[in-house]
């Protein structure tokens, strides 16, 4: 299923590589987005996940490989053409990483101020819009300081939408949250995406977020990708990376390096006791 949109791809990553000195992050990446889509892509740390993401925004140049944003080959820009390419994408920051020293008004209305010619009270209008979309109508005065981790994310969603984008990035969006306010996140993405009709990658480890906002997920494994399939071809995916994944068990392809044994419960009891065993003044 691709959301509302058709086939044509508004993000289109064809034979992406990426490397820093001899680290290959990225290697012959592959995938494309499709208007009104909601792409999740997944993998270990390191894999190049937001290192995909700096690629899309033009912040990276690709070693080979291209990336294009609706119709056009991003490291081919000028610098005005990315800047009016990046109007388009609204980014949502891992941290949110808000302005401290403004209000949360203040925050959303930055872009509205530097990219528009909309009055005051026009801007005021549109950041009540934007905060009612995400659940966080009436906090214009708040400073980030005030806010909760959630509640941060949440503004910076707000931010990312102000300039009524085509295209939304979200970086680890639930990192550092509890159950509960990842659930919160998981469904004002949905909801974004739904009442926006925006394209969208999200970059998350959140297994249950995934399942729940994306058309498509992707998976990265040593910068290549595994795997690129609707929530329910990747449940019943056999690639022995994927499984291992989706049940989040060390023992597999997934690690460089050997994990630690898997332990039961009663084998801590065993240590202890050799360890008191051991003790000076102790018999056996």
């Amino acid at each position: 299923m691709y959301g509302r949109g058709g086939e044509k791809p508004v993000i289109d990553v064809v034979n992406l590589s990426k490397a820093f000195g001899r680290l290959t992050v990225l290697s012959n990446v592959n995938l494309s987005v499709r208007e009104g889509e909601s792409l999740a892509v997944m993998g270990g740390s390191g894999t190049g996940k937001t290192v995909l993401l700096r690629n899309i925004m033009g912040l990276l140049t690709p070693d080979s490989g291209q990336v294009v944003v609706d119709g056009k080959t991003i490291h081919k820009l000028n610098r005005e053409a990315l800047f009016e390419t990046r109007k388009k994408i609204g980014m949502c920051f891992q941290m949110a990483a808000l302005f401290d020293s403004m209000t949360v008004e203040e925050n959303i209305a930055f872009p509205l101020k530097r990219h528009t010619g909309m009055t005051k009270a026009q801007i005021g209008g549109r950041v009540d819009e934007c905060l009612h979309l995400v659940g966080m109508k009436g906090t214009q005065r708040l400073r980030p300081i005030e806010l909760s981790g959630g509640m941060k994310r949440r503004v910076g969603f707000a931010r990312a939408i102000a300039l009524k984008p085509k295209i939304l990035l979200f970086d680890e969006p639930t990192t550092g949250l509890d159950p509960v306010m990842t659930d919160v996140i998981g469904r004002i993405i949905l909801g974004l995406k739904l009442e926006l009709g925006v394209t969208s990658i999200t970059i998350t480890h959140d297994l249950k977020s995934a399942f729940a906002i994306a058309d498509r997920i992707a998976l990265l494994f040593r910068g290549e990708c595994i795997a690129l399939e609707t929530p329910e071809e990747f449940q019943k995916n056999t690639h022995p990376v994927v499984q291992q994944f989706l049940n989040g068990d060390a023992d597999g392809p997934f690690l460089l390096d050997p994990p630690p044994p898997k332990l039961k419960p009663t084998d801590g009891e065993v240590v202890r006791a050799d360890r008191n065993s051991m003790q000076p003044g102790r018999t056996t």
